[in-house]
This record gives C-alpha cells, structure tokens and sequence, in this order.
C-alpha cells in the first residue's frame, strides 16, 4: 500500500498493514488506482437523518435525500473505479423514517432502493441484499416512535409497523470482458475454517463444517448479530461533535469480510469513522485503507487499529 501524494490529504496515519487518510473521501480517493482494492465496506451517512460535522464536506449536511444523493453520486464511480473486477462492494443501510410535523405524512422512504439505483447508474450489479435483525422493543425505547408503541394498538392499529432493520446491500463490478470471475477470485478449495482471524466462529446447533457455515451466512436474515458488539464510541464524543453515531457491528464486518475475501486482500471503507471496518479487516489477516473527514475519529480509528498489531506482536511471545 503506497501513500497518496497527488492529492491534498489533511494528514494520514499508517501502520504495519493499513493506512487512514484524513479529508475528504470524494478528493482523496482519486488518488487510489485503478482496480487495486479487492473489498468495499461502508455505512454512509443516513441521508439527513444523522450529522457527523458542520464541514461543507460532510455528506450528512444535506437538506433533504436529493441533495444527499447528488453528493454520494461523486463517490460511487470512484469506488467502482478502484475495486478489483469481480469483487463486491457492500453498504450499510436503513430505511428512514418520515414524520407528520416534517414531511406532512408519517411513513417511510426507500432509502435501500435509492442507493440501489445509484449503484447500478454508476456500472455496479445488484449482487445481495441481507438483512439485520433488530430488535423492536430497543427501538421503541430509543425513538419513541409512535408505530411501535403497544397503545396504538388500542388507539388505531393501521398506525401500527414494524420495526426497522438495517440491510447490508452488496454490488459487484463485473469483468468487462464479460468472464464470471474476475483477475483475483475467491477460492477456498478446503471451503471455510472454523475460525475468523484467531476466534472460533460463533455457531449454534448442527455439524459444525463448511457446509453448515455456509448455510449460516447463506441466510437472507442474519439473526445473530450482537447489537452492542461495536466499537467504543464513547471516548469519541468532542464539544462541536455529531448528533448521533451510527456504529456498524463487528460480527457483520467480521462474517462479510470472511466471506468475501482472503488474507492479504486490501479492504477499503470511505467513511473510516473510528475504524470499525479497518479493525475488523486486520483482525483477520487483510490489509485496511480508510477515509475519514473527522481528525478525531481518525485518531481514534488508528489507535484501534495499532492495538491490533500490538496483541498479534504479544502473543508470538504468549
């Protein structure tokens, strides 16, 4: 992994197998070539929904989901330009919430399918779709919202929905030349191990053996997941700070990684945050490039990311 010196980069933190640039994704990753990282992984800003920064960089600054989307849409053939052909690009999203006092009319906005569309205008393939479990009553809890409270129930059920999980969209970047596999395909001729980096992959009943693995990440619903098993964004809260984090799982960093690419490939995620995809990436032997517009996130995403190389130094000595 080489620096980037032909484009203006706020500063950079590297490490035995990763890099974090510090600016703006949309600039900075013009300077990665052409075909050169193997997996994509990242959580954009929800739209509006959540602001990170008051940067006029930041694409959570936006009035409404068209403005988001004309900004996003600078990204997107930039991460088709750089991803390795035959490889995937994963996103994490939701659908958004539309509420009476704001929109006029409670309800919901496709937020998936919008991003869909603007990956497929931009060369991608619509490859998969899984979708996260989440629990209603948190929900509930955490946004009082009307359509999950029990009363409304007595009050006028057609109020009534269920609650919102979050989706991992996955794109892939066929080969031009029309092949199915690309230069550097996925092959594990043993099928999957029973680990991921140095700890044993979670699995509840069955043989456990690759078929039983597979059948486990083949699920349309990932039920499994730990919600609360994230980074620790609480040391990451400064005065002029966002109004909300939307940390992604390790587990769905972890299970996507190790499906879809091997050691040694290069993960890239433009929206680096404290490094959740980064840490996960080396954690299981890849190497890691990030973006993050934030000097304190990307701070902390490196202090992450070394503690990974630090207890992988250790327990040679263990």
């Amino acid at each position: 992994m080489d620096e980037i010196s032909s484009v203006k980069v706020e500063n950079q933190f590297i490490g035995k197998n990763y890099i974090i640039y510090v600016g703006d994704c949309c600039q900075i990753i013009k300077g990665i070539p052409d075909d050169s990282v193997h997996y994509q992984l990242h959580s954009p800003p929800f739209s509006q929904l959540y602001i990170y920064s008051d940067s006029i960089s930041d694409m959570g600054n936006c009035k409404d989901d068209d403005e988001f989307f004309d900004h996003y849409k600078f990204l997107i053939p930039e991460l088709y330009r750089i991803l390795v052909p035959g490889r995937l690009c994963s996103v994490h999203c939701k659908d958004l919430v539309d509420y009476k006092g704001s929109s006029g009319r409670a309800g919901l906005r496709d937020f998936s399918g919008k991003i869909i569309e603007a990956f497929e205008a931009s060369g991608f393939k619509y490859h998969s779709r899984v979708t996260i479990w989440k629990d209603p009553v948190i929900e509930m809890q955490r946004t009082k919202s009307q359509g999950l409270l029990h009363k409304q129930v007595k009050n006028d059920s057609t109020m009534s929905r269920q609650g919102l999980p979050d989706y991992i969209l996955t794109f892939r970047k066929w080969p031009e030349n029309g092949d199915t596999s690309g230069p550097e395909p996925v092959c594990r001729p043993d099928g999957f191990d029973k680990y991921i980096g140095d700890k044993p992959i979670e699995f509840k009943g069955g043989t456990y053996d690759s078929i039983s693995v597979w059948q486990q990440y083949a699920s349309p619903v990932w039920f499994d997941i730990n919600q609360t098993d994230v980074l620790n964004t609480k040391l990451c809260r400064s005065e002029d700070d966002e109004k909300h984090i939307c940390p992604l799982q390790l587990g769905v960093i972890e299970r996507a990684i190790h499906l879809w690419t091997l050691p040694n490939d290069i993960v890239f995620t433009p929206f680096a945050g404290i490094g959740s995809e980064l840490y996960g990436a080396l954690k299981q032997e890849r190497k890691a490039i990030g973006i993050e517009l934030k000097h304190e996130y990307a701070e902390f995403a490196n202090k992450f990311c070394s503690q990974v190389d630090i207890n992988k130094q250790l327990q040679l000595f263990a």
